[in-house]
């Protein structure tokens, strides 16, 4: 009883420290008991176990059928067999034996060690899936707990549990610390063979979204919608919001009080650009807007292609390309259409549009 109330005891301080659920552990554990039975009595055996956290008991058994010839000893006992233990047996009875620990043998006691040891790591594994298989894609904030010579991070994120933030799901250029407390996004939950592996990111264009939302309260509650959002992690993002709330802008929401609330999620990417753009339904419109900073005179699309075509201003060319093509290319993407930026003399050079246009782009440029 000593021995069972110890290991009872024991397994109660498990249960805290690792969290697990106490009778999902319990019936865990009876199951592997029951395998480390059946390698000492048979396979085919049928046996259960039962474990009483409150009285301390471990209790094996076996079950046998009463039969009248028997043809598998592992699950079937003679009439006469039977009788000898209990005189009322009859044909199609159970039978059971109880078995002890202390007669198992050496091996049996090795198999049972191997079984409860695997059947912890699995009560873990299953753990560690339920609490964060539905939390993808959710911000949370984590701990610094070791950076690997290949830039891997792992960050403390619950009681034992540790997530990834490899090189590549990084803000380019950041630096870590131990011991320092970090914002994340939960990018995938996988289960394995070798365990449930937590990833984290702070490159995916979630992870900005999720800031957002965090940090505008007219966005969690609904008044205020991301309806689209484009990312090249440490360099800028392109976000298009809109306001369900002719009374709400949607704009001043994101940006704060003196820019409050954008240089909060700013400062927390490392002073990465965002440009928040108002949502517009008008496809002219909101390419356009999707061009900021830039300033556009233009705007000619093609409907059944997606292909647009935008004029903007000589000396705001770079700016609408931006570096490498990036302004231009997250524009595209955030509209989902493809778009040629033109200089002003380019397009009129090439004829793109008529007399009257080129009237309307130079009254527009005087302004």
């Amino acid at each position: 009883m000593s021995q069972n109330k110890d290991f009872f005891l024991a397994l109660e301080a498990f249960e805290k420290e690792k969290g697990i659920d106490s009778q999902a552990f319990i019936t865990s554990l009876e199951n592997a008991l029951a395998v480390a039975c059946k390698r000492q009595f048979g396979e085919q055996s049928n046996v259960s176990v039962k474990l009483n956290p409150e009285k301390y008991t471990i209790r094996c058994y076996i079950s046998k059928i009463v039969v009248e010839e028997v043809e598998t000893p592992e699950k079937e006992i003679s009439l006469q067999q039977a009788q000898e233990i209990k005189k009322s047996y009859k044909l199609g009875d159970e039978v059971l034996t109880e078995i002890f620990p202390k007669d198992f043998g050496l091996i049996a006691v090795q198999n049972a060690k191997q079984v409860i040891l695997h059947s912890l790591h699995q009560a873990e594994k299953d753990l560690a899936y339920s609490q964060f298989a539905g939390r993808e894609n959710q911000l949370i904030i984590g701990v610094v707990s070791r950076i690997k010579d290949d830039g891997t991070v792992l960050v403390e994120i619950g009681k034992n549990q540790i997530g990834v933030l490899a090189p590549q799901d990084q803000i380019p250029g950041e630096r870590f610390q131990n011991g320092q407390r970090v914002k994340v996004l939960i990018k995938r939950v996988k289960d394995s063979t070798k365990g449930t592996q937590i990833v984290l990111s702070r490159e995916n264009y979630m992870f900005i979204k999720r800031l957002f939302e965090a940090e505008v309260p007219e966005i969690a509650s609904g008044i205020v919608e991301i309806k689209s959002i484009v990312r090249e992690a440490g360099f800028r993002t392109k976000i298009a919001v809109f306001s369900n709330d002719d009374n709400i802008d949607a704009v001043g929401s994101c940006v704060g009080s003196k820019g409050l609330r954008v240089n909060s999620i700013v400062n927390e990417i490392g002073g990465e650009k965002i440009d928040i753009i108002p949502w517009s339904e008008d496809p002219l419109d909101y390419i356009a807007r999707a061009l900021s900073p830039a300033k556009v005179l233009i705007v000619q699309a093609n409907e059944e292609t997606h292909e647009a075509k935008v004029i903007v201003p000589d000396e705001k060319l770079s700016l609408a390309i931006g570096k490498e093509g990036q302004n231009a290319r997250l524009a595209a993407r955030l509209t989902g259409w493809k778009i040629d930026v033109k200089s002003y003399t380019t397009a009129v050079q090439s004829g793109m549009f008529d007399a009257e246009e080129q009237g309307e782009i130079d009254d527009q440029d005087a302004q």
